[in-house]
């Protein structure tokens, strides 16, 4: 049977030998909080017994076809932090802290190094956010995928007292809006991104990238910041927070707008990034597609109150994320406005 089902592209060796070098990055990717043995069907993880009302936040995505840059650059133990981080930041917006994690990689044929790289960088990002990674899946699709592309995806589970969890009801006309600096594109755009560095630049990834002194490989695989050790101390000053994925700045802050609330965002509060600058120029994207397909330098924005800012920022700073004042709150129609350029 094996033999037959190699025939046809999958590789139960390669599998076995996946799973062997997977397990010690489980291992290192465990908690106190953590039930059962790795490799079980399902993982098992305690509810935090200092958290009194208990809530369970969800969120699983992936990381786009950035998957596709690190196949180009051979680069693969990154993306995995990329998927970690993305995650924790999507439920950090609910106020919750990330204990256990899953991860799910497809590929055309299974490549045991690729995969464990792939691993390596989930369970590096489950360390630093002190929480267990709880297992996963690695399915070999040759039908599905070309060769060398393989998918990355991920599912966070996280918990947040209930009384103390962000939903976006408590914001109010005059708070303040606080811009966190990306480190990159983070997980979003690179369709268009890629089109643009690619076909229409006709840059390769060990070339220099424009108006930098990074490569294009260097500079598209810049890993996903997280957010969490820059906000997380503060919560109890924060009245929302959005994390600027797909959609940009518009379609991801209006999310945590009550009705009769619109936010007023400066665009001279911060300096794009020559990444975007030079997207946006040699792409000739207009300035409205860039707002609605890049995060443009910025890639959370909580929503404070006038006398949170000081310490909000200050946490940010002891972080080492930077952080800009880009705007405000005001009474109007629910939605996302620009001042002036």
């Amino acid at each position: 049977m094996s033999e037959r089902y190699a025939a046809a592209g999958v590789s139960l060796g390669a599998a076995d030998e996946a799973k062997r070098r997977i397990a010690d990055l489980v291992a290192s990717a465990r908690t106190p909080l953590a039930l059962g043995l790795p490799g079980a069907f399902g993982g098992m993880v305690r509810v935090p017994a200092d958290v009194e009302r208990p809530v369970l936040v969800l969120s699983t995505d992936g990381v786009g076809t950035k998957v596709l840059v690190a196949a180009r650059t051979g680069v693969h133990h990154t993306v995995g932090e990329d998927l970690v981080n993305h995650c924790v930041n999507d439920i950090l917006v609910h106020g919750a802290r990330p204990i256990a994690f899953l991860d799910y990689i497809a590929t055309g044929r299974l490549d045991p190094t690729v995969a464990a790289a792939l691993v390596e960088g989930v369970a590096r990002g489950c360390r630093a956010h002190e929480m267990t990674l709880a297992g996963g899946e690695t399915a070999e699709l040759p039908d599905l995928y070309q060769p060398g592309h393989f998918d990355l995806a991920g599912s966070v589970v996280g918990v947040v007292d209930e009384r103390r969890a962000l939903h976006g009801d408590h914001v109010r006309a005059g708070d303040v809006l606080v811009g966190y600096g990306s480190t990159g594109l983070h997980t979003n755009g690179y369709t268009l991104a890629r089109r643009i560095v690619f076909e229409t630049m006709h840059l390769d990834v060990s070339d220099r990238f424009p108006d930098t002194e990074a490569t294009v490989g260097d500079l598209l695989l810049a890993v996903h910041r997280s957010y969490f050790a820059a906000i997380a101390p503060v919560l109890s000053h924060v009245h929302a927070l959005a994390h600027i994925t797909g959609g940009g700045i518009p379609g991801n802050l209006v999310r945590v707008l009550p009705e009769g609330r619109e936010a007023i965002v400066d665009s001279g509060g911060w300096r794009w990034p020559a990444l975007f600058r030079v997207l946006a120029r040699e792409g000739r994207v207009s300035l409205a597609e860039m707002r609605r397909v890049f995060n443009l330098g910025i890639g959370m924005i909580a929503v404070v109150p006038f006398e949170g800012v000081d310490p909000v920022r200050r946490a940010a700073e002891a972080a080492g994320v930077p952080t800009w004042v880009i705007g405000e709150v005001r009474a109007g129609p629910r939605g996302v406005r620009f001042s002036a350029r």
